[in-house]
C-alpha cells in the first residue's frame, strides 16, 4: 500500500509542479483516489479563472463528484501536494473523503507567500470582533426556509 501512497502524493506534487511550470495558477496539486486508483485529479486555478476558490483540492472534488455521480465521495482519500487550508479541509469535510493526506505544510506554503494563519485566528474569534464584520440579522424570517427543508418529504440528505 505504500507503494501506491506514494505513487499518488508524487502524482499530486508532479500536477503542483506542471502547474507553475504551466502559469496556470499557484503551485499546488490534489489527487482523489478509491482503492488506490485515481478517480480525479485537480490543481490551482485561481488566478488563471479569477475564481478564489478553485483551489486543487477543490477543483479535485468537484471532478470526483462528477466523476462518480453523487456527492459523497465516502471511500475515497485525498492526496493534496500541500497541507489543504480552511476551505479546503471544509470542502473535504462536506465530501466526506475518508482520509487525507498531505506532503508540503502549511508553514510551507505561507514561506513562499501563501499564508492561511489570518483564517485560522479569524475563526477562533468571536465573529462580531473579525476582520471582516459578520453581523447577524433577520433569523427568523431565514428559519422558514430550515422549517420547509425538516418538512420536505423528498429531501435528499447531506
Amino acid at each position: 500500500m505504500e507503494v501506491v501512497r506514494n505513487s499518488l502524493m508524487r502524482r499530486a506534487i508532479e500536477l503542483s509542479v506542471g502547474n507553475v511550470r504551466a502559469g496556470r495558477g499557484g503551485p499546488f496539486g490534489a489527487v482523489i483516489a478509491r482503492d488506490g486508483r485515481i478517480i480525479a485529479e485537480g490543481v490551482n486555478l485561481v488566478t488563471s479563472t479569477q475564481d478564489p476558490t478553485a483551489h486543487a483540492e477543490i477543483m479535485a472534488i468537484r471532478e470526483a463528484c462528477r466523476t462518480l455521480g453523487c456527492f459523497h465521495l465516502t471511500g475515497c482519500e485525498i492526496y493534496a501536494s500541500c497541507e489543504p487550508c480552511p476551505m479546503c479541509l471544509g470542502a473535504i469535510y462536506w465530501a466526506r473523503l475518508d482520509r487525507v493526506f498531505f506532503a508540503g505544510s502549511r508553514l510551507d506554503a505561507a514561506d513562499t507567500g501563501f499564508s492561511d494563519a489570518r483564517m485560522y485566528e479569524e475563526l477562533s474569534a468571536p465573529a462580531g470582533s473579525r476582520a471582516i464584520p459578520i453581523e447577524q440579522f433577520l433569523r427568523d424570517e431565514a428559519l422558514v426556509a430550515f422549517q420547509e427543508w425538516k418538512g420536505k418529504q423528498d429531501r435528499v440528505e447531506y
